[in-house]
């Protein structure tokens, strides 16, 4: 069998160590996406070629540095971004014609989350609008680019510390907004539930919240979004 596959059957593909879901895009929409946490570099790139060779594109998340490399040994083709810790593979699907998804930090020290939320909407197709280091505590910044926040289909805000940078844009913009909290700030933070909380208990209306240093999870909810609006604007 190709890729080292030990056997296969109907949606999957078994390599013995992992059984690569083959389905998941007839089911969901989108190929199987590596989480590479836990997994050895050999595993890692098993999977992803197994998933390449069907998809053409393949995206993997926490993706360690010294692992990356010896993926990259096994997979000279493949692309490690380093500040996201995620690692592609092949050439993404087209970039749709929508509005970029806007992907906000609100300090420098959020920005590996923010990247993750990025690197993963860019291997979906989507265009992307970075505005990093946009937080509270000089919130002039966030003022300076509403132009370029309000020109986006959806918004990733990521912030730690106390976590009030996403309240402060959805009570400017009627876009959706996605909310990252970080296990970034001191002691009272609690490794990023102080942000967590502050977001879910956030006074302007609609904040979508995802879990700690979740940017994956929050690029693929708004995926989801234009994928939905997408569909019904060709229905």
């Amino acid at each position: 069998m190709g890729n080292g596959e030990a056997a296969s059957g109907e949606g999957v593909v078994d390599l013995g160590f992992a059984r690569v879901d083959s389905a998941r895009r007839d089911r969901c929409g989108r190929a199987e996406v590596i989480f590479g946490q836990g997994k050895t570099a050999e595993e890692i790139a098993g999977i992803a070629s197994v998933i390449h060779a069907r998809e053409g594109h393949v995206l993997a998340t926490r993706v360690a540095p010294e692992f990356a490399d010896r993926v990259k040994a096994l997979l000279p083709e493949a692309v490690y971004h380093p500040r996201s810790r995620c690692l592609t593979l092949g050439t993404p699907p087209q970039k749709s014609s929508s509005s970029p998804v806007g992907v906000l930090s609100a300090g420098t020290s959020d920005i590996a989350v923010a990247e993750e939320a990025a690197v993963t909407l860019e291997s979906f197709g989507r265009a992307v609008e970075r505005i990093h280091d946009v937080g509270v505590a000089g919130i002039h910044r966030l003022f300076a680019e509403l132009d370029r926040i309000r020109s986006c289909s959806v918004l990733v805000v990521v912030a730690g510390m106390e976590g009030a940078l996403p309240s402060a844009v959805a009570g400017l913009v009627e876009i959706p907004v996605i909310a990252v909290p970080t296990s970034i700030g001191y002691g009272a933070h609690f490794q990023g539930l102080t942000a967590l909380l502050g977001m879910v208990n956030s006074c302007a209306s609609g904040v979508t919240v995802v879990n700690i240093d979740n940017g994956f999870g929050a690029a693929f909810a708004a995926d989801s979004i234009l994928r939905l609006v997408e569909r019904k604007a060709t229905a």
